[in-house]
């Protein structure tokens, strides 16, 4: 396995996703190479950050406003989120 082959199946890696086989082949190719292995930390690393991030609470009167502009969209004419039927004029 190429470093290029191994980092466009890291993603699957991390999810569990590959097949037995091909995960022990890049398994393999990780303990022989040290660019990879720190590859892989910083991608397990930048995953684990963003998934925190897009975490963050709604502040409330976001929160209302959102709700608010929908439930005017969802009132008007038709009740398509742009105010009007959907389809052919």
């Amino acid at each position: 396995m190429t470093c290029k082959e191994a980092i466009d199946v890291l993603a699957d890696y991390i999810e569990s996703s590959l097949t037995s086989e091909l995960a022990e082949e890049l398994e393999r190719h990780l303990l022989d190479c040290a660019p990879c292995r720190a590859y892989l930390r910083t991608y397990q690393k930048t995953r684990e950050i963003t998934g925190r991030v897009g975490r963050a609470p709604m502040p409330e009167e976001m929160r209302e406003r959102l709700r608010q502009f929908l439930l005017d969209r969802l009132r008007a004419p038709g009740g398509s989120p742009e105010g009007r039927e959907s389809g052919p004029a």
